[in-house]
């Protein structure tokens, strides 16, 4: 069994990319990254339902919109739409590259 480990969003992204790529073959890609079958069928389930958002952690504490200042509010905005742009750019980016392994037959 694969011992779980530390996993960044574009990790977590490339990770389903190849086991889509390789026609969801969750045996190659767990020798290819070291990652367990769960969590890789987990992300790709992830992947399917919410694209490359549906891949962020979203575990920890966050303080309430409501006990924020305005420059706290400002600056949680901020970083949601950086991330957001992010997550774009990433879904562009695996797009493009699952194109090119199929040939651009999309």
């Amino acid at each position: 069994m694969t011992r779980g480990r530390k996993t960044s969003r574009e990790e977590r992204a490339e990770i389903v990319a190849f086991c889509i790529e390789n026609g969801k073959d969750y045996g190659l890609t767990i020798e290819k990254y070291g990652v367990s079958y769960q969590q890789i069928y987990s992300w790709v389930r992830k992947y399917e339902k919410d694209g490359v958002e549906g891949l962020t952690d979203r575990r920890g504490k966050r303080k309430a919109e409501a006990d924020m200042n305005e420059v706290e509010r400002l600056r949680m905005e901020n970083r949601l739409l950086a991330a957001k742009l992010k997550d774009k750019e990433m879904e562009i980016a695996l797009i493009k590259k699952l194109k090119e392994l199929s040939g651009g037959g999309w």
